[in-house]
């Protein structure tokens, strides 16, 4: 374990941090390119297109940024550190790459600073970063334990059961474990993701995505199901490289590697504290797969609950936001859920719709619509009602927010505008790092 630091180690690691600001960027693009360089092993473990965008380097130069900031008072950083902590136990991150990436973290630090790399600037960087691996050392360890009490530790081989086409660019994946050994599946909490290991031959070595679960939890789990959108950019080798290979390549028969569900955005939805409390589940594009997790695993089917005890009943509103008519997602699944629920309401929006402008489909349970709604610009919060679709009026109301970061920024400062208490406003990020926050 790593000692704590000293009062003069964390006023020099602080007195970095406008340094770190402006040579952040540079000194983490050379971690990357030096370690990668010697461990090539470690670009199974690394997002290349992350590498190509450099997104990655942002980030860690970010995340850099912010230890240093608030190294005298590290509870600020608590959910960044939760983020990271449940994405490298996707990725399978051990303790010994850590004590790796920071060898090669100091020494980037002196390649770019040169001479203004002191002794002692070098000294407390390096035990600072003791300290820090130690706290995500030890989180992670956490997680391996329960994911070993799970019978789901490592990677696991699947099988793709089905593959449904739900829209022109996002397609489900029904995944089987190849072990018969993990039925039923381990549970995982609605809003979740799995990592996704596939070898890429273009690249020449494996590559692992995330991709949220997109259907509740079953007692009896006999298969996951993610929902994957084809990336744009494959052209370019910037984004893409695994979405388009599982559609164009992959199909039922094939086998793929998953670790164990992970993730910090979820839902419990057996809280008993959150009994009545409105749930309203604002997505965009694929942002909706976490998204319809949450809302399966707090309705009934069939008039059955889908878990040995019931969801606690809650008021929920669907807003969904997608380009055209063509690329609503679950439109049909969710309008079944709401036709059968009379605490669901849902809200479909297309900017290029084929439907007429507005129109409402009033479903059997009385004072509850299925609606869809078109417009010539992004949605606009505007355009809901400010109760029967976003609940302004009860201030214990909650709002998951899943999509592109502008669309989940935006929609987040208009709530926050309208009065809700930004800790009530949970955003997931389909990315390397982390929503930038205002």
């Amino acid at each position: 374990m790593a000692a704590a630091l000293t009062e003069s180690q964390i006023a020099i690691v602080k007195s970095t941090a406008p340094v770190l600001k402006e040579h952040g960027n540079t000194i983490t693009s050379v971690f990357y390119k030096n370690l990668i360089a010697d461990h090539a092993a470690l670009s199974d473990v690394f997002n290349a297109s992350s590498q190509v965008t450099g997104r990655q380097p942002r980030a860690l130069a970010s995340a850099v940024l912010a230890y240093a900031t608030y190294i005298d008072d590290l509870p600020k950083l608590a959910h960044a550190v939760e983020r990271i902590a449940h994405k490298h136990v996707s990725l399978q991150v051990t303790p010994a790459q850590y004590d790796l990436v920071g060898q090669y973290l100091i020494q980037a630090i002196g390649q770019v600073l040169g001479s203004a790399a002191t002794p002692d600037i070098v000294d407390a960087w390096t035990a600072a970063y003791g300290v820090l691996a130690g706290v995500f050392i030890n989180r992670e360890a956490d997680m391996y334990r329960a994911n070993a009490a799970d019978r789901f530790a490592g990677w696991r081989k699947f099988r793709i059961l089905r593959k449904v086409a739900e829209t022109p660019s996002v397609t489900s994946f029904s995944l089987a474990p190849v072990d018969g050994e993990l039925l039923p599946l381990p549970r995982y909490l609605p809003g979740q993701y799995v990592s996704v290991q596939v070898p890429v031959p273009a690249l020449g070595h494996l590559q692992s995505r995330q991709y949220s679960l997109s259907r509740a939890p079953r007692e009896q789990g006999d298969y996951y199901r993610i929902s994957v959108k084809r990336e744009e950019g494959l052209e370019a080798g910037i984004a893409g490289l695994v979405s388009n290979l599982l559609h164009a390549s992959f199909g039922p028969g094939d086998e793929v590697e998953l670790s164990h569900p992970q993730g910090e955005f979820f839902v419990d939805p057996q809280a008993a504290s959150k009994e009545g409390v409105p749930a309203v589940l604002i997505s965009a594009s694929s942002g909706a797969t976490p998204l319809m997790a949450i809302l399966d695993s707090l309705v009934l089917q069939d008039g059955a609950p889908r878990k040995a005890l019931p969801p606690v009943k809650r008021p929920v509103s669907w807003v969904h936001a997608a380009r055209s008519s063509a690329e609503i997602l679950f439109a049909d699944e969710v309008t079944q859920i709401a036709r059968g629920n009379d605490n669901v309401t849902a809200t479909f929006y297309s900017r290029r719709p084929a439907q007429a402008a507005v129109m409402d489909v009033v479903k059997p349970a009385e004072g509850s619509v299925v609606r869809y709604l078109a417009g010539d610009a992004r949605l606009d919060l505007a355009q809901l009602d400010r109760d029967a679709d976003l609940f302004l009026a009860d201030a214990r109301a909650e709002y998951f927010i899943c999509g592109p970061e502008t669309f989940m920024v935006d929609v987040r400062r208009a709530l926050v505008a309208l009065g809700v208490d930004k800790p009530r406003i949970f955003l997931e990020l389909f990315s390397t790092g982390d929503v930038v926050d205002e």
